[in-house]
């Protein structure tokens, strides 16, 4: 059977993917805590997830939104083009990107899964009976 998202979680990527899950840095080690297990909401997120010729930090298929930790090696000119480019290749296959700088995922933790759940699309409102 052909697989559904041929873009999503490439193969020739599984071994990055392995060693980037293996290799957490502090904040994505942090932020996971609060995201595995369906802990937010209920969401499941995958820890990085490749998509296309990109690993993302964090993916929430069901929302199709990515989270991403950025540290100093996201600083210049050069890493912002290369954000940029992420960003809008994401965009065209509908996902949302969001970022945080590591050190916001310690210092505010709380505003950071707030943004997340802000960005999660809501169920309709049970009408009132």
């Amino acid at each position: 059977m052909p697989d559904p998202n041929p873009k999503s979680n490439r193969r020739a990527l599984k071994p990055l993917r392995k060693k980037l899950r293996k290799n957490l840095t502090p904040a994505e080690a942090r932020l996971w805590t609060y995201l595995q297990g369906k802990k937010l909401d209920g969401r499941k997120f995958r820890r990085q997830h490749s998509f296309g010729p990109y690993i993302l930090d964090f993916f929430c298929a069901a929302e199709k939104l990515a989270v991403e930790l950025d540290g100093q090696s996201h600083d210049g000119p050069i890493a912002a083009k290369h954000d940029a480019e992420r960003t809008a290749y994401l965009a065209e296959h509908g996902i949302e990107v969001i970022r945080f700088e590591n050190k916001t995922v310690f210092e505010m933790p709380e505003a950071v899964l707030n943004r997340i759940q802000g960005h999660f699309n809501k169920p309709p409102e049970e009408p009132e009976q």
